[in-house]
């Protein structure tokens, strides 16, 4: 089982001017530790389940960009991007850019986007749910047009390119991996069984994580697609206690995660409030050494 790092918050103790310093520190040590991938979200605003909107916050793959310079090993990407920020062809060629300079380590993180008040606040478009869906649609599409070399018109819905050219090319094969993130039974999973790589869904327990990997199954099943082949993620959180005093042992941390194992999950993604804390990396070193040789169910 792997274990991977999403970074939400960019407010700490030294303030705005230590952010580029700090995170290139948490990248590195991250690395260092043994974590499998690093992840950003792609949000303007700060999002109100971690802070207010006021709150420090980086431009998404600006941030992967820099972080792909100071590392080697781990994949980068979005948790996830959402479609309406972006138009496709562009996004594509942001992704296929940073997997070229990154020697191949991009992901495309990619969903139907939620937060109406950064859309309003910016002046973005925030179309319907359904359309919203069916941008997501066309531009997994796109993607898959572009990445294969395909130069022929697109003519969509929502999306016209005359001559969607990509050079260079992307360095992973096929292409770099696509991430649908969300837990939508009817869309959002229906589109992972279609289209992608990965899934990501919320660590919101395991009856929760078993009744949707049930549904993405029976998804698979109708559109004729092997569920094997998708890599199953979630998103969570970690709180290691570096002094003892509050938050969880490497034990209780590591249990956690072995209880995602059980469920299959390939990928554990967590986020740690105290990431930015002097000695978190030390013992979430010791977390990755003890999941890393959990095998997911049915693996």
């Amino acid at each position: 089982m792997r274990l991977g790092l999403q970074i939400p918050w960019f407010t700490y103790p030294e303030g705005p001017a230590a952010l580029g310093p700090t995170l290139r520190r948490i990248a590195r040590e991250a690395e260092q530790a043994g974590v499998s991938s690093i992840f950003v979200m792609d949000h303007f605003f700060q999002i109100s389940m971690m802070g207010p909107p006021e709150q420090d916050m980086l431009e998404g793959y600006t941030t992967l960009s820099h972080l792909a310079a100071v590392t080697e090993r781990v994949r980068l990407g979005t948790l996830v991007t959402g479609v309406t920020y972006r138009h496709p062809g562009l996004l594509v060629k942001t992704v296929t850019t940073l997997d070229v300079l990154s020697g191949g380590r991009a992901w495309l993180g990619i969903g139907a986007a939620w937060n109406e008040e950064e859309h309003r606040g910016l002046g973005v478009t925030f179309p319907s749910t359904s359309e919203r869906f069916e941008r997501l649609e066309e531009t997994l599409r796109i993607a898959k047009q572009m990445w294969a070399g395909d130069e022929s018109a697109y003519e969509g819905g929502h999306y016209r390119l005359e001559r969607p050219l990509n050079s260079p090319q992307a360095l992973s094969k096929p292409h770099p991996p696509i991430m649908v993130g969300g837990s939508g039974e009817k869309k959002t999973l229906r589109l992972v069984a279609q289209y992608a790589d990965a899934c990501n869904l919320f660590s919101a327990g395991p009856d929760s994580i078993r009744h949707k990997l049930e549904v993405l199954r029976g998804h698979c099943a109708d559109v004729g697609r092997d569920y094997d082949e998708i890599t199953r993620t979630t998103l969570g959180h970690v709180n290691l206690s570096v002094d003892g005093s509050d938050g969880q042992s490497v034990q209780e941390a590591t249990e956690q995660l072995a209880g995602l194992a059980e469920l299959g999950i390939d990928e554990a993604i967590v986020n740690m409030p105290n990431v930015s804390q002097e000695g978190v990396f030390e013992q979430l070193a010791q977390v990755v050494a003890g999941v890393e040789p959990l095998v997911p169910a049915g693996r």
